[in-house]
């Protein structure tokens, strides 16, 4: 299974909110801190503001933060909603071509296997990730004061 950079993204703006609290937060700091495009960003942000993730608030003092507490940001949810195409091989796919597909035995193991891993997702949160312990580190790396 392959985590496009659009989810991997949405996993790190989340992250980055959830150290700030209810600090307002800006695009350009959040690219800053991870040394990613602004521009990749802005889409995330707009989708992450339109499911609800988040919240933003316009103006010269500006920003976003989280719209939701962390305990309740589901990371197998999350996977769910940003990957547009969980099809990991060629038969789950609306373009199949594959002619063994009628009685090939690997689609329904890779079936088993794609819900196996959105199953463990499944299981932790924003908050899981954000473990007490590691966040003096999270906020040194992502240099925020």
């Amino acid at each position: 299974m392959h985590i496009t950079r659009y989810t991997d993204y949405s996993l790190r703006v989340l992250i980055y909110l959830a150290l700030q609290g209810d600090r307002l937060t800006t695009i350009q700091e959040i690219a800053d801190s991870y040394d990613i495009s602004k521009n990749h960003l802005m889409k995330v942000v707009h989708q992450l503001n339109k499911k609800g993730y988040i919240e933003t608030v316009r103006g010269k003092k500006g920003g976003m933060r989280l719209h939701m507490e962390p305990e309740d940001i589901n990371v197998g949810i999350l996977v769910r909603e940003t990957e547009h195409d969980l099809s990991i091989v060629e038969c789950y796919s609306d373009k199949n071509a594959c002619r063994i597909t009628p009685v090939c035995g690997l689609k329904p193991m890779f079936g088993e296997a794609l819900q196996a891993f959105l199953a463990v997702l499944d299981k932790y949160t924003l908050k899981d990730i954000m473990k007490d312990q590691h966040k003096p580190q999270l906020l040194r790396l992502l240099q925020i004061a």
